[in-house]
């Protein structure tokens, strides 16, 4: 009975890999939008449908575990932390599909904007959702802290991206849009941070994250 239940959660990782990995070509592929102007968007909503299939996937999985696996108390955690992980998973595809379409407004006049920071936060929150899954894969409570962590760069470079543009909203109302992929990139780092936490749940029982 242990080595199929092993077997199981061997599986249940792959497929959440395999889920954070759509999540950052997601990602990625809203930088290029924005950055190459290429067109995309068909590609992003594609993305956003296999996010939402390996969703429903890794949640028939987890729940079969749960209801026919009688799960000791730290799997229990284990597998409850994956089901609340691939909420915040799924919301980041949404995320990313949000972006696309607002790149569509911006990518003729994305010269008139600074984009290093969008750049950099499109960077940073990416890695921020592959180590959390990492962190979730080999319960390892130090990489989660470390996600967390930067959160903290993310929120820096959201607040100096908002009060740069700001600044030309004035002359170019699709300066606007340029603030909400910043907030959306904020909020899929939020997401990474939300993953840590329940890395954190599934080793010890709390979503605390001390340092």
């Amino acid at each position: 009975m242990r080595e199929y239940f092993d077997k199981e959660l061997t599986q249940l990782n792959d497929s959440l890999i395999e889920m954070g990995g759509l999540v950052e070509q997601a990602i990625k592929n809203t930088m290029k939008m924005i950055v190459d102007g290429e067109d995309l968007l068909d590609i992003a909503r594609e993305h956003e449908n296999r996010i939402n299939e390996a969703e429903k996937s890794i949640q028939s999985r987890c729940l079969h575990l749960l209801l026919h696996q009688a799960p000791v108390a730290h799997d229990l955690r284990y597998v409850s932390a994956a089901l609340k992980m691939i909420t915040d998973l799924e919301r980041i595809g949404d995320q990313a599909v949000d972006i696309a379409e607002m790149s569509v407004y911006i990518k003729d006049k994305k010269q008139v904007f600074n984009l290093t920071h969008i750049l950099e936060m499109a960077d940073n929150a990416s890695k921020m959702v592959t180590e959390a899954i990492d962190a979730f894969v080999k319960s390892d409570i130090e990489v989660a802290k470390k996600v967390a962590r930067q959160d903290d760069i993310v929120d820096e470079l959201f607040n100096r991206s908002k009060n740069e543009t700001v600044e030309l909203i004035h002359k170019n109302k699709e300066a606007l849009d340029i603030v909400m992929i910043a907030k959306y990139l904020e909020r899929i780092a939020d997401h990474a941070v939300n993953v840590a936490e329940w890395v954190a749940f599934s080793i010890t029982g709390s979503c605390d994250l001390p340092d």
